[in-house]
């Protein structure tokens, strides 16, 4: 079965060059979950952003990973015009959120006991 392709260009979904707040991280998440879930390759695409920080990126990307596997989401999610300075924190985001998803209770429970 050939899976559609979904063009999101992330400055149209958040109205704004920054993609600073985990509200438009929100808005994001929202639009790839529901293309991901029918099945279809989403291109995300982040031309024109010129202020991205992890806030946005943990509500974007990062909640993908309580839905999906690395596996699928490397196969059907597939981003376009990241600078290169913001690939480390695409990269830092991925990390936690695989690390979080992977074991849930036990990370909640070693912040707890840490604070």
């Amino acid at each position: 079965m050939e899976t559609e392709k979904q063009y999101l260009i992330v400055k149209d979904i958040i109205q704004s060059d920054f993609a600073i707040t985990s509200d438009d991280g929100n808005k994001v998440y929202e639009k790839i979950f529901q293309n991901l879930s029918k099945g279809n390759t989403v291109v995300l695409n982040f031309e024109g952003i010129t202020v991205m920080i992890t806030a946005f990126l943990n509500a974007a990307i990062g909640k993908l990973y309580e839905h999906f596997d690395s596996e699928t989401l490397n196969k059907y999610l597939k981003l376009e015009n990241v600078a290169p300075n913001d690939r480390i924190l695409f990269k830092m985001v991925v990390q936690r959120a695989k690390e979080y998803f992977a074991n849930k209770e036990a990370f909640e429970e070693t912040v707890t006991n840490t604070l």
